[in-house]
């Protein structure tokens, strides 16, 4: 039977889809909704609680998804039959810190949250001796000369990334990956309005560094193998001004795409003709390189960046920035100038982390981890224009025709997902594809992140009204 039923919300029930779902789960409890009974519309009941449609459809997901609601297609929402099986057991669920994760609905896929392979444990551990016994003491000012053995341990850490010679000299720690990008600009950019240039899609850290810089930003045209050198050449052309490209070879964020060696050398050829330098943001790559870096490829302007952040931890906030040796002075500066140095526990825990002998075992581990959620993933959705890479914590996803970004993005933070549109990751006023962006997250479990991967699989399978809006 249909029912005008219309809940009052608890106010103290935050946020409003949760007093939605309370609500329901009180009217069945209290009589006033039975088995069977149909509930309005998504749309009119949005317009009676005074919220948006998203929103009441995101209660009635996880109703359904529960067993207390069921949908039929082309009828409408009804109350289902008491289940069966009892309900999920709190206590029994996966145990994460810190609210990360376990068995969940809510499924964040904005940033890539990495499975714990055994670093946890081990930075525990390693935290204890440094407090233990600090070998830089607790009463000095970080030094480049203190630093020395991070830096040796992160060069130990990169000993097979193809960057060129390398030794610790050249090695500027950094506060994770963007601080990197910031030291390198620093160090580069010259003249009251400099050019930057980055690929159409790209990393929002390179703009907003950028912009905080007082640089211009211009996009160039891209393909699947990265940025076209005749549009890098042509937008130098326009823009005298331009001073460094802005780059993610070995993995782009968002497409998961690679630059395969013949493009590189192309590149390097342009930025030789227009004198520009190249900045490689290396901060997804899980695995081995695939290609030599543009460090390698043209060491007078080749600059390198990387962080722990996608394959150790992004809590420790560490990165490094490495430059041509002909600029290292100027790199060194800017750390120095900027914040004198990374604190010195931080550098102490990065000597004896980086080269631990259970590291390399450990971000197998992870890596082999992050590939299961890859897996999952495509078995959910790769019957579409998904892109992804086995050991590359990030998924591309080009919507079939008909939908736009946001719209996606609406839906499916209505079932539960959230996931990054592409316009997040082009120029301003550019127009975008209609793509998202979904970033792995181990945080939760497997159970969970697979059933957000059927969610959104339901959602392309069958689209709502909203697609084109």
């Amino acid at each position: 039977m249909d029912t005008i039923w219309v809940p009052t919300l608890d106010p103290q029930v935050k946020p409003k889809y949760r007093a939605v779902v309370q609500a329901v789960r009180d009217g069945i409890a209290s009589g006033d909704l039975g088995e069977g009974d149909k509930l309005p519309p998504v749309r009119e009941l949005g317009w009676r609680l005074e919220m948006t449609p998203g929103t009441v459809a995101r209660a009635f997901t996880i109703l359904t998804d529960e067993g207390v609601l069921r949908a039929e297609v082309g009828r409408g929402t009804f109350v289902a039959s008491p289940k069966v099986e009892p309900p999920l057991n709190l206590s029994e669920m996966d145990v994460v810190p810190h609210k990360t994760g376990g068995d969940m609905f809510d499924v964040n896929l904005f940033s890539p949250h990495l499975p714990n392979g055994g670093q946890s444990q081990l930075i525990r551990s390693l935290l204890a001796q440094v407090a233990a016994d600090p070998p830089s003491g607790m009463m000095h000012y970080p030094s480049r000369r203190g630093a020395t053995a991070a830096r040796a341990a992160m060069c130990h850490w990169l000993r097979d990334t193809l960057i060129g010679p390398l030794d610790e000299s050249d090695i500027v720690l950094s506060h994770g990956g963007q601080n990197a990008i910031m030291l390198v600009m620093q160090a580069v950019l010259r003249g009251r309005r400099p050019v930057v240039f980055v690929e159409e899609l790209c990393y929002p850290g390179f703009r907003r560094v950028a912009d905080a810089l007082r640089a211009e930003v211009v996009p160039v045209a891209m393909d699947a193998h990265g940025i076209c050198p005749d549009a890098l050449a042509a937008a130098a052309e326009r823009h005298p001004e331009g001073q460094i490209i802005c780059t993610s070879a070995e993995v782009h964020s968002p497409t998961c795409g690679f630059t395969p060696l013949e493009r590189r050398q192309e590149i390097v050829e342009v930025a030789r003709r227009f004198d520009l330098q190249i900045l490689e943001d290396d901060c997804y790559r899980l695995g081995a390189a695939q290609a030599p870096g543009y460090r390698q490829l043209a060491p007078e302007r080749g600059w390198y960046i990387t962080s722990l952040s996608k394959s150790i931890t992004p809590a420790l906030r560490l990165g490094c920035a490495i430059g041509p040796r002909a600029h290292t002075a100027e790199l060194h500066r800017a750390a120095e100038h900027g914040f004198f140095g990374l604190a010195t526990p931080i550098t102490d825990l990065a000597a004896a982390l980086l080269v631990h002998p259970q590291l390399d075992a450990i971000m197998a581990r992870t890596r082999s981890e992050v590939g299961d959620y890859v897996k999952a993933a495509v078995n959910a959705l790769g019957a579409y224009d998904l892109h992804w890479r086995e050991d590359v914590p990030l998924l591309w996803l080009n919507l079939p025709q008909g939908w736009r970004a946001n719209a996606f993005c609406r839906a499916a933070e209505a079932r539960g997902v959230r996931v990054r549109a592409a316009e997040e990751f082009a120029a301003r006023q550019a127009q975008s594809p209609h793509a998202v962006r979904m970033a792995i997250n181990a945080g939760v479990s497997l159970r969970s992140f697979e059933a957000a991967m059927a969610r959104l699989r339901d959602l392309l399978d069958n689209p709502t009204e909203e697609i084109g809006v």
